[in-house]
C-alpha cells in the first residue's frame, strides 16, 4: 500500500458490542477514516457463539479493507471479575482474527491511546469521541465503541515504535 498509505485497524472488543475504525495514513500527517461502526452480537446466544460471531465480522472487514496491523487496548484491571473474563475473552478473539488473517497486532494503554487522540492521558470518553471526529473530519455522531476505535487506529498511526514495525 505503498503509494495510498498505510491501513490500521483499530479493535474495542467487547462480548456484547466491538467498535472498529479503520484508518488511513497519508502523504505528510494525513490520516483519514475509512469506515468505523460496532459489531453487536446476539445477546440470546451462548457466548461461544458471540465469540464466534466477533471472529466471523471481524474476518469480513479485515478481507475487505486489508488493514496491515491492528491495535487493540492492553488488558486493564476491572472491577468485576466475570466482566474482565468475559472481556479478555472477546480480546482473544480479536486478537487471533487478525494474527489468522497475517495482520499484525499493538496494544497500547488507555492512557496512551487518549494521548494520543487528545494530547492528555485522562480525557474522558467525551472528549476522546470529539476530538477523533475533528482529527479525522466525522461530523456525524460516532458510537462510544467506534469511538475508541478510531482512537486506537489513530494512535497507531501516530506512534513511532508502531510505525517503525511497519517499515
Amino acid at each position: 500500500m505503498t503509494g495510498q498509505g498505510r491501513i490500521i485497524i483499530g479493535i474495542d472488543p467487547g462480548s456484547r458490542i466491538t467498535g472498529y475504525g479503520i484508518v488511513r495514513t497519508g502523504r505528510g500527517a494525513a490520516i483519514s477514516s475509512i469506515a468505523w461502526g460496532v459489531i453487536k452480537t446476539d445477546t440470546t446466544s451462548s457466548f461461544p457463539d458471540r465469540l464466534f460471531e466477533i471472529h466471523e465480522a471481524l474476518s469480513k472487514l479485515l478481507l475487505k479493507y486489508q488493514p496491515e496491523k491492528a491495535v487493540i487496548e492492553k488488558v486493564f484491571l476491572a472491577k468485576n471479575p466475570s466482566s474482565a473474563l468475559k472481556l479478555g475473552q472477546a480480546r482473544g478473539a480479536a486478537i487471533v482474527t487478525c494474527r489468522m488473517h497475517n495482520v499484525l497486532v499493538s496494544e497500547f494503554s488507555a492512557k496512551e491511546i487518549k494521548s494520543a487522540a487528545t494530547g492528555y492521558g485522562a480525557a474522558s470518553k467525551e472528549q476522546v469521541a470529539g476530538m477523533i471526529g475533528m482529527l479525522l473530519g466525522i461530523r456525524e455522531k460516532i458510537p462510544a465503541d467506534a469511538s475508541d476505535a478510531l482512537a486506537m487506529a489513530y494512535c497507531g498511526a501516530t506512534t513511532t515504535p508502531f510505525n517503525n514495525q511497519l517499515a
